[in-house]
């Protein structure tokens, strides 16, 4: 590890593989497992706070790609998942729009 990238003092993304855009698998994935930390919340949280999450930490790129996977069937998603995902779709880009729940963790 002495002549790693980082020690070498080079940007982290100089040394990551390029990746032209995530999988939609691995998308589903990530989504399904943000609404499984959220199925233990409040029932009137559950969705907000995965439309939430997902809005704050994801990319532009991965919401687009996840809106687009949703349009052509969304297979594989949760049902709470998936209407996390609609809302957050439907309200995209909508000035006053929130998903901010009580719960401080996301």
């Amino acid at each position: 590890m002495r002549n790693s990238p980082a020690n070498r003092g080079e940007s982290p993304r100089r040394w990551l593989p390029r990746n032209k855009g995530m999988s939609p698998d691995r998308l589903v994935y990530m989504a399904n497992q943000i609404g499984k930390f959220f199925e233990y919340q409040k029932k009137d949280e559950v969705v907000p706070g995965i439309a939430n999450h997902i809005k704050k930490f994801w990319d532009p790129r991965m919401r687009q790609a996840i809106f687009a996977y949703i349009d052509a069937g969304g297979d594989g998603l949760d049902p709470t998942v998936r209407e996390a995902i609609l809302d957050l779709k439907e309200h995209a880009g909508k000035k006053g729009h929130s998903t901010e729940t009580s719960f401080q963790g996301t």
